[in-house]
């Protein structure tokens, strides 16, 4: 008589699985070689939230608007099959180049840091599967979208550390 035998979960496997969801919060944090979110936001100078520097598209307000929009919808995406993402391309950008108040570019970069806790939580919750599709989706898996993620903020926060250098607005130590 043949024995079936059932395919356990080795220690190795489970290891692999807890090393390869902390390097995703390492990677979506601002680890390595890209700049963490409070890094590119620190000092950024209210009098320069709205300016345009020579030959850069967009403003401070612009890409802070932009990647706590898009970080969102990837959130929500992910976790929520009643999510429905904004339009694009408009959806997701600011309609003005500057914000209303002080307090509207706060509350956008608290929302954006609320949100990068909450992906983060979601890709180190071991009952959250990686690489299963996403029910809702179209073939994307939450690896996926934690890879797209930090991959779009990398960008992003880039622009906006040079933005800053454009402005004199960074701290080149």
């Amino acid at each position: 008589m043949k024995k079936t035998l059932k395919k356990k979960t080795s220690g190795n496997e489970k290891n692999q699985d807890k090393v390869l969801r902390e390097h995703l919060g390492y990677l979506l944090k601002g680890g390595g070689a890209h700049v963490h979110f409070e890094d590119a936001l620190m000092g950024f100078p209210k009098s320069k939230q709205g300016v345009f520097a020579k030959g850069l598209p967009h403003t401070g307000w612009q890409l802070l608007e932009h990647v706590r929009i898009a970080q969102w919808d990837i959130l929500e995406f992910s976790r929520n099959a009643k999510h429905v993402s904004p339009d694009f391309p408009g959806g997701y950008w600011p309609k003005t180049p500057l914000p209303s108040n002080d307090a509207v570019w706060e509350k956008s970069a608290k929302s954006f840091l609320r949100d990068l806790e909450e992906m983060i939580a979601l890709v180190k919750n071991p009952k959250a599967d990686l690489f299963a599709k996403i029910p809702h989706g179209s073939g994307q898996t939450i690896l996926r979208e934690a890879l797209l993620l930090a991959d779009h903020n990398a960008y992003h926060l880039g622009q906006l550390v040079d933005l800053r250098r454009a402005l004199g607005a960074w701290p080149e130590e």
